[in-house]
């Protein structure tokens, strides 16, 4: 899967596919009409309420897929700005754990593979822990 270009639609209508839930189902859960559930599936973009209907109704977090994106397409920060961020006050929750899925995983691997980027690059770059590289060369 590559997350550069997520369009929504064609992931939940796969998922619904994968799932088999019934049309009448997903209409009564959605509370919408045929007509807006196509236009769903067409969608590229969905609000977040839309989304977070459909990955309760498909058990399926496809916020994840924009975590993903960021992780992989975002600009890295300098190392300044990143300190100084760790140590800002925030009324947002804050998360201690990055999300690692086996693509990620195995797009970092792959660039190391592919003599791409050092594993020095890809720590600093990517905010990726020693430690977790480590690991992942290890396991994988």
């Amino acid at each position: 899967m590559l997350f550069k270009n997520i369009h929504i639609g064609e992931l939940i209508q796969k998922r619904v596919q994968e799932t088999g839930f019934s049309s009448d189902r997903i209409l009564n859960f959605m509370q919408c009409s045929h007509k807006e559930l196509a236009e769903m599936y067409n969608s590229k973009f969905l609000d977040t309420e839309t989304l977070l209907k459909w990955s309760k109704l498909l058990t399926y977090d496809f916020f994840r897929l924009y975590s993903q994106h960021l992780v992989l397409y975002s600009p890295p920060l300098s190392s300044d700005y990143y300190q100084k961020l760790k140590h800002e006050k925030t009324q947002l929750p804050k998360f201690r754990k990055n999300i690692y899925t086996v693509e990620i995983i195995d797009f970092i691997l792959n660039l190391l593979k592919t003599n791409e980027k050092t594993k020095q690059q890809i720590i600093e770059e990517y905010r990726i822990p020693k430690t977790t590289l480590y690991k992942w060369i290890q396991k994988y």
